[in-house]
């Protein structure tokens, strides 16, 4: 009897030394507090990398500058007063080129899961972490990448075709997008996000770039723009998913493993609940008559990309990282046969 106390004793000992053992890792989101994204990766993905882990590791995830600015989070990182970070890396395009290449290849692939492959298995990572280790001085580690959707663009009027951006005022960021744009004659226009239901409202665009059909349904912008292109023909941000360098290396081999198999089957997970919650979306309003959604034809997805190629070489050419995420982009586009060889 008193070696089974003993026993029990010392496996009661094992099992609190194992729960203190647990390392809370706080990550800094550009996620909104109370977003669909956040709600989504709490409610279903936070409990999981503990179990994945054998409850050696666990995620607390704040909300977009909850302790950074979302463009600051490589410094936070880097010194440590972040664990980590699941960022938009376009923020960071105005500090390194090569990120806005990462960030948003605009007009480049058809799908989340392909851009996700080239993150995962196609050198993304790799481009991703020199890109990393060019503004934080090798003090983060990037655990993986990828974007969860692709936005939808709210229209007027009918953009059926490639050939019908002819002469459309589209409202667009600055840089890379606006640049497809024009060279695929349309006019870009620069105006705030908070501006854009007010644009399309009194004709001032005949487009936006705004965000995902579930969002722009959800402000409205379809009853002022009723011919929304779903799925986009341009737009698919990328997230990134970095760890202190330092913490990462104290990781065993099994948990670094764990925590960048999490990331990706939570992200494969995330970008089916958007897109079934868009497809639904997007049904209702087709059958109710008041609006049309308009999918173009894979023919002029494939000329809008061979037009946006030209515009992503020469952005390529502001660095020399940039040039290689291009290539490393191109590589794998052409491999899946986005591309021919």
């Amino acid at each position: 009897m008193k070696l089974f106390k003993t026993a029990v004793l010392a496996a009661s000992v094992s099992a609190v030394a194992s729960i203190a053992q647990a390392e809370q890792l706080n990550i800094q989101t550009s996620f909104n507090a109370g977003d669909f994204s956040t709600q989504f990766i709490t409610d279903n993905w936070l409990p999981k990398i503990k179990d994945m882990t054998e409850g050696r590791i666990e995620i607390v995830l704040t909300p977009n500058g909850s302790v950074v600015p979302a463009k600051e989070t490589p410094d936070a990182v880097a010194a440590g007063v972040l664990d980590g970070d699941f960022t938009s890396v376009n923020y960071f395009a105005g500090r390194e080129p090569a990120f806005a290449v990462l960030g948003d290849l605009i007009s480049g692939y058809d799908t989340p899961e392909q851009m996700i492959g080239f993150c995962r298995d196609g050198g993304g990572e790799a481009v991703m972490q020199k890109a990393a280790d060019a503004i934080s001085d090798g003090e983060v580690h990037v655990v993986a990448c990828g974007p969860y959707s692709r936005e939808s663009l709210p229209a007027r009027v009918p953009i059926r075709t490639f050939e019908d951006l002819a002469g459309k005022k589209i409202r667009s960021p600055e840089g890379l997008a606006a640049a497809v744009f024009q060279a695929a004659g349309a006019s870009p226009v620069s105006i705030p996000f908070s501006e854009v239901y007010g644009a399309l409202e009194k004709g001032i665009v005949d487009a936006a770039d705004a965000s995902a059909y579930v969002n722009n349904d959800a402000t409205g912008l379809h009853d002022v723009a009723p011919y929304p292109l779903y799925p986009g023909i341009h737009s698919m941000p990328s997230m990134q998913f970095t760890i202190n360098k330092e913490k990462w290396d104290s990781f065993s081999e099994a948990d670094q493993k764990a925590l960048r198999d999490w990331w990706y089957e939570a992200m494969y997970a995330m970008t089916a609940e958007v897109a079934k919650a868009d497809a639904a979306l997007a049904a209702r309003d087709n059958a109710g008559g008041k609006i049309e959604v308009i999918d173009w034809a894979q023919a002029d997805r494939d000329k809008m990309r061979e037009v946006a190629r030209k515009q992503w070489e020469i952005f390529a050419e502001k660095s020399p990282l940039a040039k290689e995420a291009l290539d490393a982009n191109l590589a794998y586009m052409t491999e899946i046969g986005l591309f021919k060889k």
